[in-house]
């Protein structure tokens, strides 16, 4: 049993480690990009980041799912990798099918691996969020310094 938490902690704090990684390099991304998003037209731009966003988030949770499955097979859980990928894949996204199940000694895992998934799942969505907040804010942010209000 303790093994089995060990291991799970383990693949959990690497799949947050990886996503924090990617969210690094985008805001890396949008920091770079930073003048050319404040120039009008703002709404092209804001669409162009929520894309980029998307694919990051994407990204994101498809290494957390990958992570897991080659967790799997080195552990010698599934003979097939298709098999691995496939069980990540269904416990990362909480949806569970139970058409595949792990063995007794690795059973604590799934549950894992899917308070993995719930975790990096409702992180990014923030993440995307705040992105998209954080861009539009400083695109009104660069009108109103342009277009002073008359009071």
């Amino acid at each position: 049993m303790f093994i089995q938490i060990f291991v799970g902690t383990c693949l959990i704090l690497l799949s947050v480690a990886v996503a924090t990684l990617g969210f690094l390099v985008f805001e890396i991304i949008l920091n770079r990009a930073h003048k050319w998003l404040v120039k009008e037209p703002h709404r092209p731009k804001l669409a162009v980041v929520l894309a980029g966003a998307v694919i990051a988030v994407l990204w994101m949770i498809t290494a957390g799912v990958w992570i897991w499955a080659l967790a799997f097979r080195v552990l010698g859980v599934f003979i097939q990798f298709e098999e691995s990928l496939y069980f990540a894949l269904v416990s990362f996204t909480t949806l569970g099918f139970g058409d595949l199940l792990l063995p007794v000694e690795w059973r604590l895992l799934s549950g894992m691996c899917a308070t993995n998934g719930l975790l990096n799942i409702g992180m990014m969505t923030a993440l995307l969020m705040e992105v998209l907040r954080h861009v539009r804010r400083n695109q009104l942010d660069t009108l109103k310094k342009r277009r002073p209000t008359d009071h």
